[in-house]
């Protein structure tokens, strides 16, 4: 069975991160893709470790560690013990990142409606139900994987 779909969804994904990269840059936001998702994140819960960013991202925790030490030395996040549980490390928001937020917010929704330009209401919600399906088929077994080690 030969088929496209991951190709298709490398493309998308590839593409989508450039457009967006110019996009944020336009509007004076200098972000790569991985900093923007940590952003986006935090934005909804501040105060999280950098295992339950790696989580909500899909972002390996080392390359979390990484993208939020750059992102620490530009003053975007800041890094603090767990006062509860001195082994983790709470990343948080500084007031610059939260003063980035609206910007970024419109971005986003100008990718969105890129994004979907031409579809249908119901064209988009069929699209997202079948990428959260292989979104979960992965994680199930990405999942696996990991229980068999």
């Amino acid at each position: 069975m030969e088929t496209k779909g991951g190709f298709y969804i490398t493309q998308i994904k590839q593409l989508q991160e450039r457009i967006f990269e110019r996009l944020l840059s336009e509007a004076g936001i200098e972000l790569s893709g991985g900093q923007g998702r940590i952003l986006f994140v935090l934005w909804k819960k501040d105060r999280l470790t950098v295992g339950e960013i790696g989580r909500e991202t899909s972002l390996a925790k080392n390359t979390v560690s990484v993208v939020v030490d750059g992102m620490v030395r530009k003053g975007i996040l800041e890094r603090a013990i767990n006062p509860d549980n001195r082994r983790e490390t709470i990343i948080s928001l500084t007031e610059r990142a939260k003063g980035m937020q609206e910007r970024y917010e419109a971005v986003s929704q100008q990718m969105n409606e890129l994004f979907y330009r031409g579809f249908s209401g119901e064209e988009r919600e069929r699209f997202e139900e079948y990428l959260a399906r292989i979104r979960d088929t992965l994680v199930q077994a990405e999942n696996d994987v990991k229980s068999k080690n």
